[in-house]
């Protein structure tokens, strides 16, 4: 699944498990040219904020290549024509609180007329373990497309406990959209969310994650840089 942004797509799982997790990195100058700012250590949080918002953007043009569609009769000024509109039910935006909040209007200037829910989310600095502690969306997302929004997936914890709770309430296609990825939080993904239909868009997959849980080289505690290290 390549296109304009020209991303690579990696298959998690094997030739016999098609509904295994399914890895997108786009691969575009635009997106390596913005995350190369972002990782910077000098740069501003107003500049952050707007660099996060733009590469969200550009991720989610990839993230929505299946969004569902159906036909639709129009009038040009010219002549009677079919065209496509979004499907029913509208795909929900879920961004995991509080630093996927900063990528919420990028995802929804590409798609304005998707709902929004929003699933709130701490981590555990000490066992890296995630617990809710907020959620504001549909009981039943029955043959709803979802797109979670989370700037890291480091350990997968937290995505991995989102994604669960949206598929409890029914998503049968569920998306994450992160700026960077760890190899150790995509496999933690791919085995705790063997057989599920889930998607995961990232502008990087990086090396590692350190001892404290940090993706590395990466670009530091991304809510702390949007919004400041607030206590």
């Amino acid at each position: 699944m390549g296109g304009l942004l020209g991303a690579t797509v990696e298959g998690v799982g094997g030739p016999d498990t098609l509904m295994d997790m399914r890895l997108h990195v786009v691969d575009h100058p635009l997106v390596a040219h913005k995350l190369t700012t972002l990782r910077d250590q000098r740069t501003d949080s107003a500049t952050f904020r707007r660099l996060a918002d733009e590469l969200v953007t550009l991720l989610a043009y990839e993230a929505t290549r299946d969004v569902r569609t159906e036909a639709v009769d129009i009038v040009t000024p010219v002549a009677s024509t079919t065209g496509v509109k979004l499907s029913h039910p509208r795909p929900l935006v879920v961004p995991i609180l509080r630093a996927g909040l900063g990528m919420l209007d990028g995802m929804v200037r590409l798609l304005p007329t998707a709902e929004v829910g929003f699933l709130g989310m701490i981590r555990n600095e000490e066992t890296l373990q995630a617990s809710t502690y907020a959620t504001r969306m549909p009981e039943d997302l029955s043959g709803r497309q979802v797109y979670v929004l989370d700037p890291m997936l480091a350990t997968g914890g937290t995505l991995v406990a989102a994604i669960q709770e949206l598929i409890r309430r029914g998503a049968d296609d569920v998306t994450a959209v992160v700026l960077l990825a760890a190899p150790e939080g995509v496999e933690i993904m791919e085995r705790e969310l063997a057989g599920t239909p889930v998607t995961v868009v990232t502008a990087s997959v990086d090396e590692r994650l350190n001892e404290n849980g940090y993706i590395v080289p990466g670009l530091g505690d991304a809510g702390d840089r949007m919004y400041g290290a607030a206590e």
